[in-house]
């Protein structure tokens, strides 16, 4: 795991849309604004994204549900590096639990994207992604973990290969009203918040401030998870 340190940070989306001036321009494209600084304590984040191997560890041990793209509930050799997909909200609970750990809100989730590039459009700047920094716009699936360049923090993956699920409840408003420190989440909704972009996805869902959701009993091939420790004090 990574140590992401705490402190303030900016979180929302500083960058123009093309259709930010329009007047019917949807209200739930415009969910991560306001920007507020907000300050988080010091957590750990997992390196990269859980791989099928390491799911797949879990899923013996605890006896739970392969994805169901797994050939007999088992993971194809060549792919026991590429970032487990198909799982549900509950299952990467589940698997975080399993670990000891849990999954990221989506403000730890933000922070440890942004690296030490406050403001930024991308995890690594201004440039426009490529296959160096992103595996995105493919059509043949995810690519193993690590491959492309890792974020300030030494994270990989925090743009493209799969969505990652986070803790929180989506509300399109809750920037406007949530609190200033360690921010959890509204208490309920209908969909929990990804992040991060996919394989399948074009550029503009790779950037730091982008928010996607969906129901917690999806499963998707183009969604996965990683997952968080917060910092034990002594």
């Amino acid at each position: 795991m990574v140590f992401i340190p705490g402190g303030e940070f900016a979180r929302g989306r500083t960058h123009a849309l093309p259709d930010d001036g329009l007047q019917w321009y949807p209200e739930v494209m415009k969910d991560d604004r306001p920007v507020k600084k907000i300050r988080l304590d010091a957590f750990y984040m997992d390196q990269h994204e859980v791989t099928n191997a390491e799911y797949a560890l879990f899923v013996a041990a605890a006896k739970h549900r392969a994805p169901y793209h797994w050939p007999g509930g088992k993971v194809p050799p060549e792919k026991q590096n590429h970032p487990v997909a198909n799982v549900s909200w509950d299952d990467a609970m589940a698997y975080a639990k399993w670990v000891g750990k849990r999954l990221p809100t989506e403000a730890e989730w933000e922070r440890a994207c942004r690296g030490l590039r406050e403001g930024a459009t991308y995890s690594w700047g201004e440039t426009k992604p490529s296959a160096k920094v992103a595996r995105y716009g493919a059509i043949s699936g995810p690519q193993d973990i690590g491959k492309c360049a890792a974020n300030d923090f030494g994270l990989s993956d925090m743009a493209g290969n799969v969505w990652e699920w986070t803790l929180d409840w989506y509300d399109r408003d809750y920037y406007a009203s949530a609190p200033g420190e360690n921010p959890k989440g509204p208490e309920s909704g209908r969909y929990r918040v990804l992040r991060g972009g996919s394989w399948a996805d074009v550029a503009k869902y790779l950037t730091c401030a982008y928010r996607s959701w969906a129901r917690p009993a999806e499963r998707s091939p183009n969604i996965g998870f990683r997952c968080v420790k917060p910092l034990i004090r002594k």
